[in-house]
C-alpha cells in the first residue's frame, strides 16, 4: 500500500511514476492501459519536476495501479522520495 506521507497532500513526483515504471518495466502504454488514462496523460507527469499537476482522479488511478503491480512509494523522509518493490506478505 502506498504510504501517502510522502507528502503533506499525498501527491507523488513525475520522477516516482518513471523510476516506478521502470522497477516493474512497463512502458507508458502498459501504466496508461492498467491506470485507464492516457499515455500523453502519463508522458506529461513523467516530464513535471517535482510534483504532479495531474487531476486527483488520474494520479489515484496511476497510483493504484503501480501499487497494484507491486509498487511501494517511499516517503521522503528527509533521504528524498523514492519508490521500491514492496515487502512480500
Amino acid at each position: 500500500m502506498i504510504n501517502l506521507k510522502s507528502h503533506d497532500d499525498g501527491k507523488i513526483t513525475g520522477a516516482q511514476i518513471r523510476a516506478a515504471r521502470a522497477l516493474i518495466r512497463w512502458s507508458a502504454k502498459e501504466l496508461a492501459l492498467a491506470a485507464g488514462v492516457g499515455v500523453a496523460t502519463i508522458s506529461r507527469a513523467e516530464v513535471e519536476a517535482g510534483r504532479t499537476t495531474l487531476t486527483a482522479a488520474n494520479l489515484k488511478a496511476i497510483k493504484s495501479a503501480l501499487e497494484s503491480a507491486g509498487v511501494e512509494f517511499i516517503a521522503e523522509n528527509g533521504g528524498g522520495a523514492g519508490v521500491r518493490f514492496k515487502k512480500p506478505s
